[in-house]
């Protein structure tokens, strides 16, 4: 593995104790230029890894608490009309929303109202955000963080399907190892600092987000891609089958697996270690979880050759 990504999964590790693979799934969505979906209980870690991600890759980071009282315009930004105090004349000036920013944690997302959560769907797909007929750009690089609580949890309500495709990958973190917690009850924790300085320039970032889009996937990789794309879709199981935007993701998904491995070409196990994250949330209704060990049960009665 490159030494300067080792080093930043070292940092992440530092931060979020015991949770190695989510840190390294949640590297790989963001360096493929995904979004992630981070759901769990409350408590758990889910901001302190969104903030852990930002700080490290020395981007700019902006925090949406979503509510059910949130409107589009506490998102995306609006028009407000200023006057010239000489001339006495005025305009509308478009005034930004926090969406404006590297990397926006929505934090307890399906917290707000579908129709503060729509405010998000061109943002997270075009990069740009649409007010008053006028069309905004926003930063490079974009990426949402949005975390979530369970839906069995009173308020909350379910992301639309169109918004979960819109999330390159849906990570757990779940409850600590024994040693991990067995640090932070004795207040031995280092999970809670926050990385001191960037270890990563923005050039760099998009040097490795480039470095990812031209790793190799060969005719017989892209064989099976497509052999678990035809099976979510044939197989009565699973609610949808995966979109095309899905099967995308899942590449990219494993495209940024194999660098962050130290390779140059996708081998099928990069395919199988960010499946589940990548798929198994697009497989079913919004309002439903995914079956146990959804992603698994497709590997296994997918043939790799």
């Amino acid at each position: 593995m490159d030494a300067k990504l080792k080093a930043v999964l070292a940092e992440l590790n530092q931060v979020v104790l015991g949770k190695p693979q989510q840190i390294k799934l949640a590297l790989a969505c963001l360096l493929a230029k995904g979004h992630l979906l981070i759901e769990d209980l409350p408590g758990m870690g889910k901001t302190t890894l969104s903030h852990a991600l930002a700080s490290v890759l020395g981007l700019d980071y902006r925090r949406i608490q979503f509510t059910s009282d949130l409107l589009p315009a506490d998102i995306v930004g609006a028009s407000i009309f200023q006057r010239n105090k000489e001339t006495g004349q005025g305009r509308f000036v478009f005034v930004p929303g926090p969406v404006f920013s590297q990397v926006v944690l929505a934090d307890e997302i399906n917290r707000a109202t579908p129709k503060a959560q729509s405010a998000l769907l061109e943002a997270m797909e075009e990069r740009q955000v649409s007010v008053d007929g006028k069309t905004h750009k926003l930063p490079e690089p974009f990426f949402v963080i949005a975390t979530q609580n369970p839906l069995s949890q009173a308020g909350t309500f379910p992301l639309p399907e169109s918004q979960l495709d819109r999330f390159l990958m849906r990570i757990e973190l779940g409850y600590p190892s024994k040693e991990a917690e067995r640090l932070l009850l004795e207040g031995r924790n280092v999970g809670h600092k926050r990385a001191s300085q960037p270890l990563m320039t923005l050039q760099e970032l998009v040097s490795y987000q480039q470095k990812v889009r031209a790793v190799n996937a060969s005719a017989s990789l892209l064989d099976y891609v497509q052999r678990l794309i035809a099976y979510t879709r044939e197989h009565g199981q699973m609610s949808y089958g995966l979109s095309p935007r899905g099967g995308l993701a899942l590449l990219n998904g494993a495209k940024a697996w194999a660098l962050l491995n130290g390779r140059d070409h996708v081998v099928p196990e990069d395919v199988q270690a960010v499946f589940a994250a990548v798929a198994e949330h697009r497989l079913v209704d919004g309002m439903d979880q995914p079956l146990p060990d959804l992603g698994a049960t497709i590997l296994s009665q997918v043939n790799v050759l």
